[in-house]
């Protein structure tokens, strides 16, 4: 089967967002609202007709998690990668992941989060939101 042809139409560039899958990260505690938050980030991209891929990763031994974000970061060329909290509150984490981003997404801008439900304003911070 044929990949169906990019879209060159789209209102804004193409997103990355690296961020901790939530049903993976060990310790007591219930993923349900940052997974929530997750999905609700999700549709504001969808509602906005932008193109965004999530890249959640482990921290249960389950993931390379330089591997697995080296890869998310090269399949495009991404014009803004957003870092989410949890890979922020882990300093050597989020300095791998930065320098990732900066080695293999040169060019892309960098946004943050607060929450994951806002994730889309976050990128538009960075991409601008005239016209969207």
């Amino acid at each position: 089967m044929a990949t169906p042809p990019e879209r060159t139409d789209a209102p804004a560039g193409r997103v990355l967002v690296l961020g901790l899958d939530p049903y993976r990260v060990p310790g007591p505690w219930d993923p349900t609202p940052v997974a929530e938050g997750i999905e609700a980030g999700r549709r504001e991209f969808l509602a906005h007709d932008v193109p965004a891929r999530f890249c959640l990763v482990g921290l249960d031994g389950s993931d390379d998690v330089g591997a697995v974000i080296a890869a998310a970061l090269g399949a495009h060329p991404w014009e803004c990668v957003v870092v989410g909290g949890g890979i922020r509150h882990d300093l050597a984490l989020f300095e791998d992941v930065l320098n990732l981003v900066h080695r293999l997404a040169p060019g892309a801008a960098i946004a943050f989060n607060q929450t994951p439900a806002d994730t889309y304003a976050a990128a538009m911070r960075r991409l601008g939101s005239a016209g969207r």
